[in-house]
Formats: C-alpha cells, structure tokens, sequence
C-alpha cells in the first residue's frame, strides 16, 4: 500500500495532454503534502521519533541515487549538483525534496532531547535548519520549472514553512517569520479546495497546525493580545509542525517562571511558612502551581478525564523535582539547626500536597472506573471495569490517606490546620472503607456466593451509616453526604437481593443436587479436566463440582487402565546340557543269555 501510494504520489502529467511544443520538456506531478505526511506517519513521526524519521530519509535517498545511477563516486566524493538540466525525470526532485527532510528532521532530533540542546547543540541545530531551508529553495525553483502549477504552489508553501521555521528557532525577524507562515497558510488554504477528499484534510490539518505559530509571531511583534494561557492551550494541539512551537513556547514558559520565582520567598503550608532559597525549588514548586490551577479552576470541570491525568502526572514531575532539590540542600546544608528545620518542615508540606493530589488523581480513576462498571462491551472492544479493579484502587486510598495521616501527624507543635488535616484524613479513610466494602460484596456477587455477599453489603452499609453520622457532625459537603446515603441505600437493597436469591437456591438445592448427580460422568477423554473424584478424597470439595463449571465431573477413569500385575518367577535350568553325569553300566543289571543263544545273538 504504501509503495502504490508513494507510486500516485509522483505520477507524471499524461503527455497526451501537453502541447507539442512541451514534449521535450514534461511537467512532473509531486503531491508533496500527501507524499510527506505518508513518510512521516508511518516512519517514526505518530510517535515523535525524528531519529527513526531521518534514518528513512537517509535509506530513501541511498536506493533514489542507486536507482538513478546519481552516486558520487566509490572512493572519493565526488559531488554532483543537481540543477534544472539534470532533472529528467520525477524522481530527482524526490532527491531534493527528502534532503531537505533529512536536513529539518536531524535538526528537531536535537530540539526534542530530554534536557533541551545545549548551546553547541542549538548551534548545530541551526546549522540543520539553514541546509534544510537551502534544500527547499532548491526544491521551490526546480519545481516552478519542472513541476506543474499545483507541485509549484506546493513547493513554495514548503520552502516558506522551513524558512519561518528557522527564523521562529533563531528569535529574530519575526515580521519576515509571520510573513512565511501566512504565504504557507494562503497557498495550503486554496489547495485545500481542490483535489480529493484525503487531499483537503491533509491541507486542514495543515492549517491548523500553522496557526498557533503565526499567532505566537504576532504575539512577539506586538500586534496580538494573546494571553500566556491561551499559549499554553495552542500548544497543547498534536502534529509534526507544532513540536518546534511547543519547545520555543516551553522555554518562554520556562523564562517567565524564573523571572516570577525571584519574588517568591516563602512558601505557604497550613499556617506555616518555610523560606525558599534555592532558585530551582521555586521554579518547580511554581510550575506545579500552575498546573493546579488548571486542575481545580473554573474551567476545570470541561476538561476531559485523561487530560486530567496527564495533568497530575507534570504536578508529580514537578513536585518532585522540588522534593530533589531539598533533599540535595539538606545534604549540602551547614550545621545550623535552623536551616535543617525550615528544609524538612519543606519537604514535609511538599510531601503532604504530593499525598493530596495522589488522593485526587486516584479519586479520578475510580470514577473513571465506575463509569465503566456497567457497560457492556461493545464493537470496539472497550475494556469494562470489574469490581475487582474497584476493590484495588480503594486499597491505594486507604494507602494513600493512611501516609498522609502519618506524614501530617509527625513532628513537634502541630498547628490545628495540620490536625484538621489529619481528621480529613479520618472521615475519608471511612468513607473508602466502606466503598471498598460494597464493591468486594459485588465481586463476590459474581462469583454467586451469595452468603458472603450478604453479610459483605451488610458490612458496607453499617460502615457507611457511621461514616455519614461523622460528616453530618462534622458539617461534610452536601455532594458526600449524599453519595453515602446512596451507598447505605444501594447495600442495603443488595443485602435484600442477595438474601433473596441465596433462599432461593437452597430450595432448588436438592433439586439442582440431584440433577448434578445424574450427569456425574463415568468416562471422559477431556485431558484439560480436574481431577476426578476417587482422586481427590481427601479434599473437602463438593462431589457434583461449583455452579460455574461447564463440565460434569466423573468419578473414576473407564474403562481402567492396564497396571502392571506381579507373577511368579520363571526358572530356567540352563546348566543340565554342560552337566557330565558317571557311567552307570557296572551297576545296571546284565541279561543272562544261553549257549545257543551267543551264536545267534
């Protein structure tokens, strides 16, 4: 599929349909957008791996110059430019076209690193971008000869993107940026009107992932009112054009941060202060701040589950970079008492909020888990929450409220917010208690073992009546007192139904018994199944087997197998042949013959 979609890509216009006058000279057809979008999906790029991404283009460039016959020589370089003359056929402007994006490729490997580039690598990286714009150029000029009217277009809008690309890295002229991003936007816009229906969207989509960056040129020059916010909203928007403004706009970020950080100098904890001296630990624990504010904001309730958790996920990055930041100044920390105290009551606040979005986050996943209790599985193969899953993520929160007791009831002159805290901590390991409780009576439901579930709902409930006396005493939000007077409800109502159903089965108990018994099976060649009964008599197990088995069980193997069976020896006399017996003929008895009868003996 995709060698026939890279073979469409690069047809040649028919040459029936050009004049005479052109015959010598054809028209190439290169669908760049399409032919470039098609390489970098399925090369690395749906996963951000330019380094995957430019090894393709290094191997598509090898088996162009070798099917070409275009090498540069055996031993020696030797170069061998490509200019107007030299293009014969579709297949040269792939050369230009794929050096280009190995050029910009190479050069977002290095922009995408894990720390950022440093200042020889940005260098580097510049260099990258300046070889890609070079090759685009090239592109651009040989196309607005050899291309038609619709691979010139395309090939401008290219050159111009890789243009404002490396003026957008360089941080300057960012008039002449805005103006090459807009050229790109206004030829992708009409061609975006014509063609197929792939076609259009790929040019869409193309134009939605250059707006955020014209909008950051005119935010930079000053004609725009942008908000950070809203930066930071455009940049959360996915494509391959976007990763270049997603790092520029993290480092302003980051920028900000620092500049904001110099003012902080306290950091504010149930009543309690605890000075910050190290610049990192006020950068993070800032950071961390304003990713809060987007999760507990007004705006908070549109945004969807799994971006919440991506989220909680940069709060806990961030926070604990900050925990690191402390621990290492703990370590370097003179002998002055005072220090160590303001750094491990910071550690500890840092330690409790973690706590505290752990709850939240975990919180969030039961939700997300209960939205799913009931569903059935559809088509698309959902994956459907079992009571099990449940039962687990209210074991972490009573792990999770348990150690945020514990860290906030540790150390000397606890304030009353801390002990406050602590009581919060209390109601809500109630609370979990009893939901934990409800949800392993479902579990057990399942399993149709309804005197367990009964006295497991039972359990559940008188957990959640005390837990709701706690938080009416304790004037709890309206939302809790409510969903724990659903879950008393709801035990109850299954503590009902589970009663119901276990005297059910035991009046059909002698019934399904002797149903069972009549379909215990003598024999069997089902090698998967358990043991059969003579086998396991030691074990207290039912003889009929548990409701949910599909096989009836069998008693004993038939017909038998064959065993051994031990005989009586088999003897032997292999010596009588070599035994040598004395003559007996002096002892046997001679006839006594007559006169007569010697001679006619």
């Amino acid at each position: 599929m995709a060698k026939q979609k890279e073979t469409s890509a690069m047809e040649i216009d028919d040459q029936s349909s050009i004049p005479s006058d052109q015959i010598s000279n054809p028209k190439f057809s290169v669908n760049v957008l399409q032919l470039l979008k098609s390489a970098q999906m399925q090369h690395g790029l749906r996963f951000g791996d330019y380094a995957r991404y430019r090894r393709y283009c290094t191997a598509r460039l090898r088996r162009l110059y070798k099917s070409l016959k275009f090498t540069h020589g055996r031993l020696k370089y030797t170069k061998r430019p490509i200019s107007i003359t030299t293009v014969t056929e579709v297949r040269f402007l792939h050369v230009v076209l794929y050096t280009a994006e190995r050029a910009w490729s190479h050069a977002m490997e290095k922009k995408t690193l894990p720390d950022g580039p440093n200042a020889r690598q940005r260098s580097y990286l510049i260099g990258r971008l300046r070889k890609a714009v070079k090759w685009a150029s090239l592109f651009q000029e040989l196309c607005s000869i050899k291309g038609d009217s619709r691979t010139s277009l395309e090939a401008e809008a290219y050159a111009a993107y890789m243009k404002g690309s490396l003026l957008f890295e360089q941080d300057q002229n960012w008039d002449v940026a805005l103006k090459c991003f807009k050229s790109a936007r206004a030829v992708y816009e009409e061609l975006g009107k014509y063609g197929d229906l792939e076609n259009q969207v790929l040019c869409h989509e193309r134009v939605e992932e250059l707006e955020p960056s014209i909008r950051y040129c005119l935010h930079k020059i000053g004609e725009s009112n942008l908000q950070t916010s809203e930066l930071v909203s455009i940049g959360e928007m996915e494509g391959p054009a976007l990763d270049l403004f997603k790092a520029k706009l993290e480092a302003a970020m980051a920028e900000a941060r620092s500049q904001q950080a110099a003012s902080m100098t306290e950091f504010h904890w149930l009543g309690n202060r605890f000075p910050i001296s190290n610049a990192k630990t006020r950068v993070s624990i800032l950071k961390a701040q304003e990713l809060e504010k987007d999760i507990h904001g007004s705006a908070a309730d549109s945004l969807p589950a799994e971006k919440k958790l991506v989220l909680y996920d940069k709060i806990f990055a961030a926070y604990h970079e900050a925990r690191s930041c402390i621990r290492n100044d703990l370590v370097t920390a003179a002998n002055s008492e005072n220090v160590k105290d303001e750094l491990s009551g910071l550690d500890k606040a840092i330690g409790a909020i973690l706590g505290q979005r752990t709850i939240e986050r975990n919180q969030l996943l039961v939700k997300i888990a209960k939205s799913k209790l009931n569903k059935v599985r559809d088509d698309k193969n959902e994956k459907v929450t079992k009571p099990e899953e449940l039962v687990r993520l209210y074991d972490l929160l009573l792990q999770n409220t348990a150690d945020l007791s514990d860290l906030v009831s540790s150390g000397r002159d606890r304030k009353m917010e801390e002990v406050a805290l602590a009581e919060e901590c209390e109601l809500k390991s109630m609370v979990f208690r009893a939901e934990r409780c409800f949800y392993l009576a479902k579990s057990y439901s399942s399993a149709g073992k309804r005197t367990e579930a009964y006295a497991l709902y039972s359990r559940a409930r008188s957990l959640a009546d005390a837990a709701l006396m706690k938080l009416q005493s304790a004037n709890a939000a309206d939302q809790v007192i409510k969903e724990l007077r659903t879950l008393s409800n709801e035990s109850r109502a299954n503590s009902c139904v589970e009663h119901a159903k276990g005297i059910m089965e035991e009046e059909k108990a002698p019934e399904n018994l002797s149903k069972k018994i009549s379909n215990i099976s003598l024999n069997g060649t089902d090698k998967k199944m358990e043991k059969l009964l003579m086998e396991k008599l030691d074990t207290y197990e039912s003889a009929v087997g548990e409701a949910n088995m599909k096989v009836a069980p069998r008693i004993e193997t038939f017909p038998p197998a064959f065993q051994p069976v031990p005989r009586n020896p088999i003897v032997l006399d292999l010596a009588y042949n070599l035994i040598e017996f004395p003559s007996l003929d002096a002892r046997m008895k001679k006839d006594k013959k007559g006169f007569i009868s010697r001679f006619w003996g």
